[in-house]
């Protein structure tokens, strides 16, 4: 493992000032010089891709939800067409107008690289690069890939843009090791990384994840694995996390379906930031989304994440998410289930809530939305946990704290609201994974 280390950059942008100190990762004492060449290299994107206003961004997401729920938004609004009912494509959250209802959706792929909102809005993935297929679901040697596997297409140089010729179960016997300016594009087909290690992003950018679904991830013993067509070398065991984002910054993952996974279902550690968990269907886990890994890593005040129109359904028990340190906007999620507690965090995280619904368990003693830790409420009574437009079912209640009117004091004079909790069943109602078919809307 790497030693811990303090303060490896200090980088200047207007009005804010940040300092990125480091964390442990999964990596062997022996591969030090490579990989903190790579982690300088991704602190240095990472603060470039930080966002010094944050409110600007949750008010150009807001405004783009009006304008797909209102038809305003001429550019977005004329994707539509015909499902296979005969009925017309529904697709009522703007990033899914932006792409679905386009039956020529296959022979343009690419255009989903222009659909991001929130802090994960500029991520490309692998626009302008080549297609690559996989072809091949194996996953037999992870010092050298077999080509046509998604072992090998992720490790490429350069912008790729990865489809599957078919469904397939991958069952990766190592965790994967995803490099920068990727796309995994799952649509037209049914495909499952289940049953082996989960997907890594790490000291990466630029990648967005899409269509898949991921379950009954485990943890792994680690051993050689190769990161880059340059280099491979030696991992320590892996947690069981479904993706781990480790130092990575624009990063958008859109349309996934999770489930059981032995760690979390997605993790962002490590000064992660720029990233958008979009459309997305979480179901039988315990501890769902971990956004910060130590309340003693300050570094993680760069983290800015939003987490829009996923549904997060049966089986949850906590962290959805939990969060230290960063800045989280949570909006228009369909919060179904829980059994302790949906948003959670330690170490004063801005959590800016719009517009979700809530729906409490029957339990008594669990039906609060919010939960802080390792704080005393003379403490966390000045954290902003901000609750607007929140639609509160069976009970549920959010403890908010800080600056009521925080978001209204930085935000654009011309912002167009969230949409109120009552809308989210239509903004969420195709979350999760997609059956898309060639030649049809999505």
């Amino acid at each position: 493992m790497w030693l811990s280390k303090v303060a490896a950059l200090d980088v200047s942008r207007p009005s804010t000032q940040v300092m990125v100190p480091t964390l442990d990762a999964y990596v062997s004492e022996l591969d030090d010089e490579y990989w903190n060449q790579k982690e300088t290299e991704a602190n240095t994107a990472n603060l470039e891709a930080y966002h010094p206003d944050p409110w600007n961004v949750t008010d150009h997401f807001n405004t783009h939800v009006h304008m797909s729920l209102f038809g305003t938004n001429t550019t977005r609004r004329n994707l539509r067409g015909k499902k296979k009912t005969g009925g017309q494509c529904v697709a009522a959250n703007p990033i899914d107008r932006c792409w679905r209802c386009d039956p020529k959706w296959a022979d343009n792929r690419q255009k989903l690289a222009d659909c991001a909102l929130g802090f994960g809005r500029n991520t490309r993935g692998g626009k302008g690069g080549p297609i690559y297929v996989v072809t091949d679901p194996s996953d037999d040697d992870v010092v050298n890939p077999k080509p046509g596997t998604l072992r090998h297409a992720v490790i490429q140089k350069g912008p790729l843009w990865i489809i599957f010729a078919r469904g397939m179960i991958i069952k990766l016997s190592q965790e994967l090791m995803i490099t920068s300016d990727k796309t995994i594009d799952a649509r037209g087909a049914n495909v499952r990384v289940a049953f082996g290690a989960g997907l890594t992003l790490q000291f990466v950018k630029n990648v967005i994840i899409h269509g898949l679904h991921i379950h009954d991830i485990v943890a792994c013993t680690g051993g050689m694995i190769r990161d880059s067509v340059d280099h491979f070398g030696l991992r320590t065991r892996s947690d069981g996390d479904g993706i781990s984002i480790f130092g990575s910054s624009n990063i958008w993952i859109d349309h996934v379906s999770m489930s059981n996974c032995q760690d979390g279902l997605i993790d962002i550690v490590q000064a992660s930031t720029a990233i958008t968990i979009s459309n997305g269907h979480f179901t039988h886990h315990n501890e769902v989304l971990l956004f910060g890994a130590s309340d003693s890593f300050s570094g993680d005040k760069i983290m800015q994440v939003t987490i829009a129109f996923t549904h997060f359904g049966n089986g949850l028990v906590q962290r959805m998410p939990r969060c230290r340190w960063g800045f989280i906007h949570v909006v228009n999620n369909d919060y179904t289930h829980w059994l302790m507690y949906a948003i959670g965090g330690s170490k004063g995280p801005i959590i800016v809530s719009q517009g979700n619904r809530f729906i409490a368990p029957q339990n008594l003693a669990a039906k609060e939305v919010t939960k802080r830790e390792y704080a005393m409420e003379s403490e966390w009574k000045n954290w902003n946990w901000i609750s607007e437009g929140d639609l509160m079912m069976n009970g549920a209640f959010f403890v908010q704290s800080g600056n009521p009117a925080a978001s209204k004091l930085f935000s654009r004079q011309d912002m167009i609201k969230w949409k109120p909790g009552t809308y989210v069943t239509r903004l969420t109602r195709y979350s999760g994974a997609l059956d898309c078919f060639v030649g049809k809307p999505c």
